[in-house]
């Protein structure tokens, strides 16, 4: 039997501002290529939802490596063999201004929470604990910075691998987060990192 060799995660930086572009032309979305537009730049997006739908997947790969390009953007790619196979969409739920839109709920302490928001594993590389790695990285960000909890929205009714984007509950519950909201469509998740 073949050893899976261990992903490097490394912390989204305007260095890597090209390889975050390569995955997502390439590899991120080639088994749903409906979602290839998005390049994670919803979360980020200032417009309403009905811009949004007018937005063309080369103003979002454009507006996407821009705000890389100024440190605007956070998050994390995994790597194997030196070529990026995954990402985490994951920064302070004050940067991520599109939280309360994608939940529906307001937090009152948000400037203490570290948001988790999407994921992406290139099809071959997936169930290989590569999205559970960069979870890991990005909760160890978050107390760095001195955040007190992690925060994570996973989907209820899931009916495909897409649409568990945002990481599946049992991710979350076996890496140590609790559910401390029920709302309609997702189970709002924490994890205390101080203390």
């Amino acid at each position: 039997m073949n050893k899976i060799s261990e992903p490097v995660i490394r912390e989204l930086s305007p260095e890597l501002v090209d390889d975050f572009l390569n995955f997502f032309d390439h590899d991120a979305f080639a088994d749903n290529p409906e979602w290839a537009s998005c390049y994670c730049y919803w979360y980020l997006f200032p417009g309403t939802d009905q811009e949004w739908e007018t937005h063309t997947g080369s103003e979002n790969r454009a507006a996407m490596g821009d705000l890389i390009r100024r440190g605007e953007a956070h998050g994390f790619l995994a790597y194997l063999d030196g070529r990026p196979v995954g990402w985490c969409h994951a920064a302070p739920r004050t940067v991520i201004r599109n939280v309360e839109r994608f939940t529906g709920a307001q937090a009152d302490d948000a400037e203490r929470v570290g948001s988790i928001v999407c994921f992406v594993v290139a099809e071959p590389h997936r169930r290989q604990r590569i999205a559970r790695r960069l979870l890991e990285a990005a909760c160890d960000s978050f107390r760095r910075r001195g955040l007190e909890f992690a925060e994570a929205y996973p989907r209820k009714n899931v009916e495909t691998a897409a649409q568990h984007f945002p990481g599946p509950l049992e991710m979350y519950l076996e890496a140590g987060f609790t559910p401390v909201r029920e709302l309609d469509r997702l189970t709002v998740v924490r994890k205390p990192l101080l203390g």
